[in-house]
Order: C-alpha cells, then sequence, then structure tokens
C-alpha cells in the first residue's frame, strides 16, 4: 500500500495535473482580482464592462497556455488520439463552437453592441451582456405596447447571428422613422390644418433633426445608400370618411412613445384654439331625419284545437 502512495505521489503524470490545477487556480485568482479591481479605478460603467470581458477572454487563453505548457511532452504521442476526440467533440459541440464563432463575429464585425435595440432569433430588446456563447437581451414590447421593456430578460445563442436576420435599431444610425396619422373631418380648412401640423412637428421633433442630418451623411459615406429627408413632413390623403393626414419623422429608437403622446397632445391643444376651423374626424353615424314608422298590431283569435 505505501509502495503504491509513493508510486502514485511521485508519478509525473499526476504531477502535471496537480500543476496544472494549481496553474489554473492561480488565473482564476488573478482574473478575478483585476475585475474587482476594476471598479475602484474605472468609473465608465461601458468601459468598465468592456475591460472586464477583455480580462476574462485572457484568462481563457493564460488558462488554455497553462494547460499546453504543462503537457507539452505527452501531446505529441496523443495527436492521434485528440484529433478522433477532437472531430467527436466537434460534432456533439456544434452549436457550442458556431456560438463562439458568432461571438468573435459581433466582437469584430459589429452587429451589435452592449445598449443597442436588436431584434435577434425573433425576440426585439436592449442587448445588456455579450457574453461568449449568449447575448443578452432585456425583451421590449410582446405583451406591453410602445416599445417598453416587459421586464423578462432573454438569452439567446450567439449562433443566431449567422441563421436569421439581426435587426439593429441604434447602430450606426441611432433614430427611426414613424409615423402619426391625423384624421380631420370635411368641411374644416385642410390649410390651416396641414400649417398647424407641421408647426408641432418642427417644435416637437425638430431638435432631432440636426443629429440626424449628421448621422445620415456618415452613413452615405460608410454605405451605398442614397440621401434622405430626415426633416418632418405633412402628406394628405383623402378617403370616403375624411381628409387623413401623415406626419412623418424621425425620433430617437428610445423614445417613439414618449413622443407621440407630446404630439397628439400638443395637436388636441392646438385644434381646440382654431374656434371650430379645425375637427377631428371620428367613425360616428348622424342621423339626419328619421323617417316615419306605420305600426299595426293585428290581435287573431285562434280556434282551441279539438
Amino acid at each position: 500500500m505505501e509502495d503504491f502512495i509513493k508510486r502514485w505521489l511521485f508519478d509525473p503524470t499526476v504531477g502535471k495535473f496537480v500543476t496544472a490545477i494549481i496553474g489554473l487556480l492561480i488565473v482564476m485568482t488573478l482574473v478575478r482580482f483585476i475585475q474587482r479591481s476594476l471598479a475602484h479605478y474605472i468609473k465608465d460603467s461601458d468601459t468598465r464592462y468592456r475591460l472586464r470581458k477583455f480580462v476574462t477572454f485572457i484568462g481563457y487563453v493564460v488558462g488554455f497556455l497553462v494547460i499546453a505548457v504543462v503537457f507539452s511532452n505527452k501531446l505529441g504521442g496523443l495527436t492521434v488520439a485528440f484529433g478522433v476526440a477532437g472531430a467527436g467533440i466537434a460534432f456533439a459541440l456544434q452549436e457550442v463552437i458556431a456560438s463562439i464563432a458568432g461571438w468573435f463575429a459581433i466582437t469584430f464585425a459589429s452587429f451589435y453592441d452592449t445598449g443597442d435595440r436588436v431584434q435577434l432569433g425573433g425576440i426585439k430588446g436592449d442587448v445588456i451582456d455579450i457574453g461568449v456563447l449568449r447575448t443578452t437581451l432585456m425583451e421590449v414590447g410582446e405583451w406591453v405596447k410602445g416599445d417598453l421593456y416587459s421586464g423578462r430578460v432573454v438569452r439567446i445563442a450567439n449562433s443566431f447571428v449567422f441563421k436569421e436576420p439581426v435587426f439593429n435599431y441604434s447602430g450606426d444610425f441611432p433614430f427611426l422613422w414613424d409615423e402619426i396619422t391625423v384624421p380631420v373631418k370635411y368641411g374644416s380648412d385642410y390649410r390651416l390644418a396641414r400649417e398647424l401640423l407641421q408647426g408641432v412637428a418642427n417644435e416637437v421633433v425638430g431638435d432631432y433633426v440636426t443629429r440626424a442630418m449628421v448621422a445620415w451623411s456618415e452613413m452615405v459615406q460608410k454605405y451605398l445608400i442614397e440621401e434622405a429627408s430626415v426633416e418632418p413632413m405633412v402628406t394628405l390623403i383623402a378617403n370616403d370618411n375624411w381628409m387623413e393626414f401623415t406626419i412623418r419623422y424621425v425620433v430617437d429608437f428610445k423614445k417613439r412613445r414618449s413622443i407621440k403622446d407630446r404630439l397628439f397632445t400638443r395637436i388636441l391643444e392646438e385644434f381646440d384654439k382654431s374656434d371650430g376651423r379645425l375637427s377631428i374626424a371620428s367613425m360616428t353615424v348622424h342621423l339626419v331625419e328619421t323617417p316615419v314608422f306605420d305600426v299595426r298590431i293585428r290581435d287573431e283569435l285562434k280556434e282551441p284545437v279539438a
């Protein structure tokens, strides 16, 4: 028994395993120490987040190098075995490998970044974390309207960037085009309506125009895309029921609901000040004249059945 314990303790392979474990523990301790130290020296949350991710990645690389160095003289004779095992592992973990490849694509190809609003794998939300295997989203929408948070945190495999389209609401152009429609009664002053709607749009969303123009100019230089108007625009169509005005405008991707609220509030205020020259249309039925109804009641006596 003592001989067995001595052989086991002084076995070079066992010593290498112990050395590798100690080396990995030291690497893990250093990584955690550095990550905790970042909070004291770096106040910017975005920079701190990126550095934590970078330190984690370096830790994985150093850990792999430690194992490779410790077992360097053992790897030559195990080349064939590692090749066969690697093929099997690659087949069994193909989704994991695809997710790691997706992480590289996200990191270096600028698919999206933390803070962006994206639609990935059929889920729309704000990116709150990008891991080696999964991207974490704070879900937007679903049963909640107006692009507001639902409260659910969704984790999606990074491999989805190769399988489905990635919709980025805030990447190179952090604005969205949005529209509202205002139905106006026939008989209203349509010229005044257009003037008031244009004025309200310029007042509420005019501050976005300058920034949107700068961002769109950068898009034109980067991509093969034509110039587009980012100024608020009012258009009119006439249908069977009313005159329908449409206001098209650019807005910050996180403020669509609040901007719509301000627009409609200001529109109603301006219409109330028009002294009856402008009225909002609605689907109501107005009976102009009611015909005379001739109602006759017939009382028939029925003979009892024998």
